[in-house]
């Protein structure tokens, strides 16, 4: 199957990204304002829209990009399968962080806030660091194992059901995403992080992304493949071989 042209599928990239935020951070407002003494019931409301909400979008975007929607799954594809080239990549990733922060403007607007709200929820500890490795590495690990089992028709839902599940068993609630992780600092919300804390997140989940690979590797060895969490000839994520 040919791959849709660049635009196409950056279009593709920049859209998915920005439901994908409205998603997280709309359904955290509503949670606040749904659930306002209950935290555990805030989060469940917030991850359970995620769930929903990210395995659709995979699958109506997968077969036209890939369904990346994150830049270390396309940066992982890249350095994998060598079917993207480096401009794929700045651009995948550029309309990825302009998706995620047109997402959390989108949201406040939608929720009657300012539109550009700067965090101040602080995630800078130890822990959640340690918290985003983990999330990362294994966002990864299931999107690469499943392409080479030839399972990545089951994308949409494998991969929404990881990350809800990640948002209970790792202590940063699993952003593993350097675009989304931008995009929530544009919202002083449930589902928020403080500028200054986005360095560090960014950082580690490049470090898990790595991992994530090397586990791929070591599981399965090196493999010339292509990834996608839902997309079509251009990365593993794609059509019939889509993540």
């Amino acid at each position: 199957m040919v791959s849709p042209a660049l635009p196409r599928r950056a279009l593709a990239e920049y859209v998915g990204t920005l439901l994908l935020v409205t998603v997280v951070v709309g359904s955290g407002i509503m949670g606040q304002e749904l659930s306002p003494d209950d935290v555990g019931l805030q989060l469940l409301e917030n991850s359970m829209a995620t769930v929903f909400g990210l395995g659709v979008l995979i699958l109506i975007l997968g077969p036209i990009s890939g369904a990346h929607f994150n830049p270390v799954v396309t940066l992982a594809d890249w350095w994998v399968h060598r079917k993207l080239s480096l401009t794929d990549v700045g651009v995948y990733a550029a309309a990825q962080i302009a998706g995620a922060v047109s997402g959390a403007v989108l949201a406040n607007a939608m929720f009657g806030k300012a539109a550009v709200t700067w965090s101040t929820h602080d995630r800078s500890a130890g822990n959640l660091l340690l918290g985003e490795v983990v999330a990362t590495a294994g966002l990864v690990l299931v999107i690469f194992l499943l392409v080479r089992a030839d399972n990545a028709r089951l994308a949409p839902v494998a991969v929404a059901s990881y990350i809800g599940a990640a948002y209970w068993f790792t202590s940063s609630t699993s952003f593993a995403n350097p675009a989304v992780t931008i995009g929530r600092a544009f919202s002083d919300t449930f589902a928020g992080i403080a500028p200054s804390s986005v360095p560090g997140f960014v950082v580690v989940q490049l470090i898990g992304g790595v991992i994530g690979l090397a586990l791929v590797a070591g599981l399965y060895g090196r493999d010339p493949g292509t990834v996608t969490t839902g997309r079509v000839d251009a990365d593993p994520l794609l059509a019939d071989r889509t993540l």
